[in-house]
């Protein structure tokens, strides 16, 4: 029994995400590693698009994360470090790209696509009961009825 239950705490372990940033990525200063961890966190990685390049395993995500470090160690600010990436891959990089003339689509596509789908459910809705309106009531059904049965 005690063999099952520590063998069931191993499998639960084993599933644990693993922590993308490696030991050696990491800087000695704690000070600038917690700023490299916090733009980390706001930054896309190119590779998977939905984790951020702290959580990201890409080999991708990696160079950005150490490139990162070395902006920092140089003694960019992290307006700068974000600048340089947003220079160099557009503000698709970024988590929460900022509301510009040239991002209003992004941030405007998810209301636009919730309108579309209300007026599609209105619309839809609506035909419905203009086609159950259509339909013949109870009395007109009944006298079709005995006009068939007769000349039946």
């Amino acid at each position: 029994m005690l063999r099952r239950l520590l063998l069931a705490c191993l499998f639960c372990l084993s599933v644990l995400p693993a922590l993308a940033v490696q030991p050696d990525e990491m800087l000695p200063d704690a000070a600038l590693e917690s700023r490299a961890r916090a733009l980390s966190a706001e930054l896309r990685c190119m590779v998977c698009q939905n984790e951020s390049i702290d959580d990201s395993d890409a080999p991708l995500a990696k160079d950005l994360r150490i490139l990162v470090r070395e902006r920092l160690k140089a003694g960019d600010s992290d307006k700068a470090v974000k600048d340089f990436l947003v220079e160099r891959y557009g503000d698709f990089i970024l988590l929460k790209p900022p509301l510009e003339l040239r991002t209003i689509a992004l941030w405007s596509a998810p209301f636009v696509l919730l309108i579309m789908g209300a007026a599609g459910i209105y619309l839809s809705s609506r035909r419905r009961r203009a086609a159950a309106a259509d339909s013949l009531s109870q009395t007109e059904q009944s006298k079709i009825d005995e006009i068939l049965k007769r000349e039946g």
